[in-house]
């Protein structure tokens, strides 16, 4: 009943909280070890989320994992989605935005009880990266309901537009982070953008 009513019950990312205010955080995260897959949603009847089944096969979400010891990884939230404009040595909460031929990367962060890339079950499925992400630094906004294009755009803006007047340097492209399962009421979900700073 708590993940339809949008309580979050799984292990989520570690971050120190360094700025607050009315429109935004500025969050310190600690390293992670990310699980990631990047696609052309035409691989997948133009699903943007169609990575999901390939991670949540590795980690066992829906049976037996799919990775070599075979050990069943707990999920995590948040999901992570990011537009790739380019192959990406694999880095790492969901993003969404349209375009002909255009890639996606989805990540799940893995429990931190896995510290370094190799403490992580060897994946079976070849699309899967497992990596290291080191310390970072996100200007944060959190929002609740469906994350659609248009919706997580302004907020991309709005966000950009408020670090800026504040003197942050944006240092790379926005990730958006969906906390809970596509079942739980849209009024209660969680979602972040996220947009790596200086």
């Amino acid at each position: 009943m708590g993940m339809i009513l949008g309580k979050i019950t799984v292990e989520t990312p570690k971050y120190e909280l360094l700025a607050s205010t009315g429109d935004y955080e500025i969050r310190k995260y600690s390293p992670s070890v990310i699980a990631e897959v990047t696609y052309d949603p035409t691989q997948f009847n133009s699903d943007k989320d169609g990575g999901f089944m390939i991670l949540a096969n590795y980690i066992g979400a829906l049976g037996k994992p799919m990775n070599a010891k075979p050990e069943k990884i707990e999920m995590t939230a948040p999901v992570i989605t990011k537009t790739a404009s380019e192959k990406i040595a694999m880095t790492a909460p969901v993003v969404t935005k349209s375009g002909v031929g255009e890639t996606l990367t989805m990540g799940f962060i893995l429990p931190s009880k896995y510290v370094k890339a190799e403490d992580a079950p060897r994946p079976l499925d070849e699309r899967v990266v497992i990596r290291e992400e080191g310390e970072r630094k996100y200007g944060v906004v959190r929002f609740s309901g469906v994350a659609r294009d248009e919706v997580v755009a302004e907020k991309v803006e709005k966000l950009k537009a408020c670090l800026e007047r504040d003197g942050y340097k944006v240092a790379g492209d926005f990730v958006l982070g969906r906390y809970n399962p596509p079942w739980t009421l849209p009024p209660l979900r969680t979602n972040e953008v996220m947009i790596p700073v200086e």
